[in-house]
C-alpha cells in the first residue's frame, strides 16, 4: 500500500498534557505537507488551530478525555464548544462503567445526545477497548452501530493498551449501518497500519506514520 494512501487515512495525533502551541502548529504543518486525513489535538488549541490552517486541513479533537466518566451534559458542552471553536471532527470518550453495568441504553442515548451536540460534524465513539471483554466489544459494536454516531474507535492511547488487530477485526465482524472504524494507540510502523486498514480501518490516529513519511524523504 502506498504511503500517500495511508497518510490519507491518519489522524495526525497530539495529545500529550505537555503540548505547547508551538508543537500544536508544526502538528498542523506536517498534516497539511502530508495530507493527512485531520490533526487530532487538545481542546483548548481548537480554536487556535482553526484559525491557524485557515480551512486547509480538518481539526479532531477530544471530549470527556481520557476517562470518559464526564456527565452527559459536560461532554455535550464539551462537543458545542469545540464545534463552535471550528473543531470539524470530535472523538469522545463512553462512560466505561456503564459499560460494565450494562446499562446499555445510558450508554446510547449519551452517543445520541453528543452526536446532536456536533452541529452535523462527524462522532467517533472511544470504547477503550484494553479494558472490555471480547463480548463488550461486540456489544459496544452494536451499540455505536444503531447511534447517530460515524465511527467506532479502539482506544485514548492513554489506558493501559491501544488498538490490536484483534480488537479491530471484533469491529469489523460486528459494525453495521456503515459505521466506520477507526485504530488508534501504539500504530509505530506501516507494516501494523497497512494491517490495521486491511482488517477495516478507516482511519488511524497516530504521530508515527508522519514521522516515518519524513525520515524516507530525509534519506531519499
Amino acid at each position: 500500500m502506498d504511503i500517500k494512501e495511508i497518510l490519507s487515512k491518519v489522524d495526525h495525533t497530539l495529545l500529550r498534557p505537555e503540548a505547547t502551541w508551538n508543537q500544536i502548529k508544526n502538528i498542523c504543518d506536517e498534516g497539511i505537507k502530508y495530507n493527512t486525513a485531520s490533526v487530532c489535538i487538545p481542546p483548548s488549541f481548537v480554536k487556535q488551530a482553526a484559525e491557524y490552517v485557515d480551512g486547509k486541513i480538518a481539526i479532531c479533537t477530544v471530549i470527556g478525555f481520557p476517562n470518559g466518566y464526564n456527565t452527559t451534559e459536560v461532554k455535550c458542552y464539551e462537543a458545542q464548544s469545540a464545534v463552535k471553536d471550528g473543531a470539524s471532527e470530535i472523538d469522545m470518550v463512553i462512560n466505561i462503567g456503564w459499560v460494565k453495568e450494562e446499562k446499555w441504553g445510558e450508554i446510547f442515548n449519551e452517543i445520541n445526545k453528543v452526536k446532536d451536540s456536533c452541529n452535523g460534524k462527524l462522532l467517533k465513539v472511544i470504547i477503550e477497548t484494553c479494558l472490555l471483554t471480547d463480548k463488550e466489544i461486540e456489544k459496544m459494536s452494536e451499540i455505536v452501530s444503531l447511534s447517530k454516531a460515524d465511527y467506532i474507535k479502539t482506544s485514548t492511547g492513554f489506558s493501559t493498551e491501544g488498538a490490536t488487530f484483534h480488537s479491530v477485526k471484533l469491529f469489523a465482524d460486528n459494525v453495521f449501518n456503515n459505521t466506520k472504524i477507526k485504530a488508534a494507540g501504539g500504530i509505530s510502523s506501516l507494516e501494523d497500519a497497512e494491517k490495521f486498514i486491511e482488517l477495516g480501518a478507516d482511519r488511524l490516529g497516530t504521530s508515527r506514520i508522519v514521522k516515518i513519511a519524513k525520515e524516507k524523504e530525509e534519506n531519499q
